[in-house]
């Protein structure tokens, strides 16, 4: 979950509506491949995403689709509305009464969906973790993701780079108890120890609803006025300060780092209300899920864990085609 990822936007009507269309172009079924595929040709997946209408998980729904379609898997797509496990556990539920072959799944929860997941898996469908993951190590054939510890290293460099060095920096986060986000958390303030001249205020959380990351971050600044840095971690909490800080008029005296590389982020970054994005690479999640699904399904074994590459991107560099090309979709 970006995924929370990812686990996990301020115009959530468009987004939805973007969603839809894309939605409709990415849950096709993909049947026929070539004849290495043969073995695996009849199986039947499906993939469940953490958000149906966020970029990171759009971009890793069409890879995986093409991904699919190349070795003969017969894909569906589906997705939450959003990032809750209230929403998510009736989506698995309702997949594991079609016991498909293959689940990729980003879970919301790293302990909530553990009984669910176990009850599919144990009526035989094989689970591929994408993004996001759970406690028990017993879940899944592989889990495939970014490296999230070392993308919070990664913003804290960047947004420390950004900052001189000094000042006051706040992180603002979705929820606890999502892999991916509370990674990120670690790996970002572990770095950040090494800057004694940047001092890291309490993790506020949003529940990856961009107009609380908008308030928080002017409460934060009505009760530090030297905040120099914020890390956003991820999409919509990006969104959100990004708002935050325009309305505040202090769009670029704040410099902020966000996770994930969403079209509106890539504006943002542009037009400088955002100065960092740290970019995960979802389509590789996607297809590398498909992939081990496709290895067991023909007898090969898995790969237990995965990691998938991450770059940060500034305006200094978003338009070198090496680095571009993670930039994410909001279609197939």
């Amino acid at each position: 979950m970006s995924s929370i990822r990812s686990k996990r936007t301020l115009l959530v009507a468009v987004g939805a509506g973007l969603a839809l269309a894309t939605t409709a172009a990415c849950t096709s079924s993909g049947s026929g491949g070539d004849s290495a595929a043969a073995g695996a040709g009849s199986k039947k997946v499906t993939l469940i995403t953490g958000m149906k209408s966020d970029p990171f998980y759009i971009t890793m729904a069409c890879a995986a689709q093409a991904a699919a379609k190349a070795k003969g898997l017969d894909l569906t797509v589906e997705g939450s509305a959003q990032w809750d496990v209230s929403v998510q556990r009736p989506l698995i539920d309702s997949v594991a009464a079609s016991r498909p072959d293959g689940l990729m799944i980003s879970p919301v929860d790293t302990d909530a969906l553990t009984p669910s997941l176990k009850q599919i898996q144990a009526s035989g469908t094989k689970i591929a973790l994408v993004d996001t993951s759970v406690t028990d190590p017993s879940i899944g054939i592989s889990r495939i993701s970014s490296d999230n510890e070392e993308g919070g290293r990664t913003a804290a460099k960047a947004l420390a780079k950004q900052m001189g060095e000094k000042g006051t920096a706040i992180v603002i986060s979705v929820k606890p108890g999502i892999s991916t986000t509370d990674a990120r958390i670690k790996g970002f303030t572990e770095e950040m120890a090494n800057y004694p001249d940047i001092t890291v205020l309490p993790t506020l959380y949003d529940n990856d609803e961009p107009a609380t990351a908008a308030s928080q971050i002017q409460s934060t600044l009505a009760a530090h006025p030297d905040l120099g840095g914020a890390f956003a971690i991820n999409t919509n909490t990006g969104k959100g300060i990004a708002a935050g800080l325009k309305q505040a008029g202090k769009q670029g005296a704040v410099k902020v780092a966000a996770f994930d590389a969403e079209p509106e982020e890539v504006a943002a970054l542009k037009a400088g209300t955002l100065q960092v994005l740290v970019a995960q690479d979802p389509a590789a999640i996607g297809a590398k899920a498909v992939d081990q699904l496709s290895a067991t399904f023909n007898g090969r074994p898995a790969a237990k864990q995965i990691g998938t590459p991450m770059v940060a991107i500034t305006k200094d560099n978003m338009d070198d085609p090496e680095v571009s090309k993670y930039f994410y979709r909001s279609s197939c």
